[in-house]
């Protein structure tokens, strides 16, 4: 290679430049981050993307503070105007990746990096990209002094992220501080990965202060132990590094089938549900047996844990998994239970992601508590969604398939899904057995002067209830399309999607997702 005293002088200057952009131009900057225990921006797409795929936009912008710095400080200081962008690959497959880089002013949003998501948006809804965005930073810049302005309202950059919802699948990365216009990129996203020392605000310390709402520590605005119960992130982990690796593996998910994965021995699932019709159990350990080794994420598992989301692999084809876990309210759908799901389905359907829903459901839940949470529109959300997929659905009833949350868990009803199968201790009605015998005899109970006579005249209906109940009964009538041994249930998911695969509907529409 040519030396500096042979080379062009423009080529000489070229490479101070970019020299001055990368992390070892700014030797402090990166200590204090290490110290901190992150990563740079820098060295987090290095992890991210394929090695020499990164095609970056905008390297040589700088601060927009000329009337405030000195030139050589801005470029020195503010590579990149904190936020590196550009085109990639993970993995083998076309993405774009955002990053704000928080030792360039703390990750703020300045006014030619709000161009760069612009130009950056456009290019990734012309070639439907899928998208990381690691999201960190302190929100909007108010020291950028060479463009005028009076309210910046006018900034596109919110309203084309939003635009790309149902577009291309969008991933938010936060580590550590991420308020306001940050914020709203990882709140915009389809997922987000956040780790453990994360605090995420839709407004940051100054602005709660001056709303006249006191002084709040940055750690303390949105902590992980909020913002994973309430389902603000996906997927919490330990590090930046297991962050992009988490975020590899979900875009891996939108990419299409694979290779064939390895599987569990699936007569495990024989016994995986008590005979016990009262016993609770994990019905995590089922989604991974039905899956291929070492494929399933598990999303919002903090939120609404009676509703169970992952993503996963059948058979090498991604899918999306619903399921009832009975540790947490029995199984019974929730308002908030209810909004898991249907925002999950949408994400399903938006990017042609089957779903497979497996079943242990007593019903939507009930009392006065219940309808305090708007259970009524909330839970109605999930019956909606169900009714709008367009791509397969295949329905297991692992045990109880009660009432209209079990119709919400099968799309609307036990005919709707491509498959709808039942394993043979699992029992169907209308409504939680024991409930309807109550209600159906309840004038005959009331004649019952003795406590525990009428209490044995419930037990013996409800055992008769139960015997009708029976999945074979409802099988014999045609309610649902087979009972199996559940040791063939991921053979069957996998044949089904498989002739549906061969028959596909109409190209999927772009369908924005909800935010919630």
């Amino acid at each position: 290679m040519p030396t500096d005293e042979t080379m062009r002088a423009d080529l000489v200057e070229l490479a101070r430049r970019r020299a001055l952009t990368e992390d070892a131009a700014r030797p402090d900057a990166v200590e204090r981050r290490h110290a901190g225990g992150g990563r740079t921006a820098r060295e987090n797409i290095a992890d991210l993307v394929d090695s020499g795929s990164f095609v970056e936009y905008g390297r040589y912008a700088i601060a927009a503070q000329r009337f405030r710095r000195a030139i050589d400080d801005l470029i020195t200081r503010t590579p990149a105007d904190g936020m590196i962008a550009g085109t990639a690959r993970v993995d083998g497959s076309a993405c774009a990746v955002l990053a704000y880089d928080y030792t360039v002013l703390a990750g703020t949003q300045g006014a030619l990096g709000h161009r760069k998501k612009d130009r950056l948006f456009d290019v990734i809804a012309r070639l439907r990209l899928p998208t990381v965005f690691f999201a960190e930073g302190g929100g909007g810049r108010p020291g950028d002094t060479d463009y005028p302005v009076v309210s910046s309202l006018d900034v596109r950059a919110f309203k084309l992220w939003a635009a790309l919802s149902g577009v291309v699948p969008r991933i938010a990365v936060v580590k550590g501080r991420c308020f306001a216009g940050n914020a709203v990129i990882a709140g915009c996203s389809d997922l987000i990965v956040a780790t453990e020392d994360t605090s995420i605000g839709m407004g940051g310390p100054a602005m709660i202060a001056g709303g006249g709402l006191g002084n709040v520590a940055p750690d303390d605005v949105g902590p992980i132990s909020v913002q994973a119960p309430n389902g603000v992130v996906d997927v919490v982990v330990a590090d930046e590094a297991e962050a992009v690796a988490t975020a590899k593996k979900l875009l891996g998910y939108f990419r299409g089938p694979a290779t064939r994965g390895e599987s569990a021995d699936q007569n495990a699932l024989r016994t995986m549900v008590p005979e016990r019709d009262r016993r609770a159990y994990h019905v995590a350990p089922i989604i991974e047996t039905i899956a291929d080794v070492g494929t399933v994420t598990f999303l919002r598992e903090r939120f609404a844990p009676e509703m169970v989301t992952a993503l996963a692999r059948i058979d090498g084809r991604p899918v999306g998994i619903v399921a009832n876990n009975t540790r947490v309210m029995a199984g019974a759908i929730t308002a908030s239970a209810a909004d898991k799901a249907a925002r999950f389905l949408q994400l399903c359907d938006a990017f042609g992601l089957p779903i497979v829903s497996l079943v242990d459901c007593p019903g939507y839940m009930v009392g006065q508590a219940a309808e305090a949470e708007a259970l009524v529109r909330r839970g109605s959300r999930l019956l909606i969604a169900g009714a709008s997929l367009r791509v397969p659905l295949v329905a297991v009833v692992l045990r109880r398939g009660y009432g209209l949350g079990a119709q919400a868990m099968c799309g609307g009803g036990l005919h709707e899904p491509l498959l709808t199968v039942a394993w043979p201790g699992a029992h169907l009605g209308p409504m939680g057995l024991e409930g309807a015998v109550r209600l159906g005899l309840r004038k005959e109970l009331e004649a019952i002067a003795d406590d525990d006579e009428r209490e044995e005249r419930v037990r013996q209906a409800t055992a008769a209830a139960q015997e009708n109940a029976k999945a074979l009964n409802a099988a014999a009538l045609f309610e649902i399309d087979d009972v199996i041994d559940p040791a063939d249930t991921r053979d069957l998911i996998a044949a089904t999607l498989t002739a549906a695969a061969e028959h596909p509907q109409d190209a999927l529409r772009p369908r924005f997702v909800d935010a919630w």
